[in-house]
């Protein structure tokens, strides 16, 4: 990341459902901090024998 970061957010969602609308409640977090410039994304899946974790990590600069 060239120049770095000055913050990151994290979202995560266990939950099928919680899955399904993790896409629309990030793009309304970036959509209210129209000030922040992302400069980095990191997005990860995990899993057991009953759970399917998925995290996304959103690096950003003020």
């Amino acid at each position: 990341m060239l120049g770095g970061y000055t913050g990151v957010k994290v979202f995560t969602a266990t939950k099928a459902n919680e899955r399904a609308r993790l896409g629309d409640e990030i793009e309304a977090w970036i959509a209210a901090r129209a000030d922040l410039e992302i400069v980095d994304t990191v997005v990860r899946q995990s899993s057991d024998q009953k759970f399917h974790c998925l995290s996304v990590l959103i690096f950003y600069r003020r």
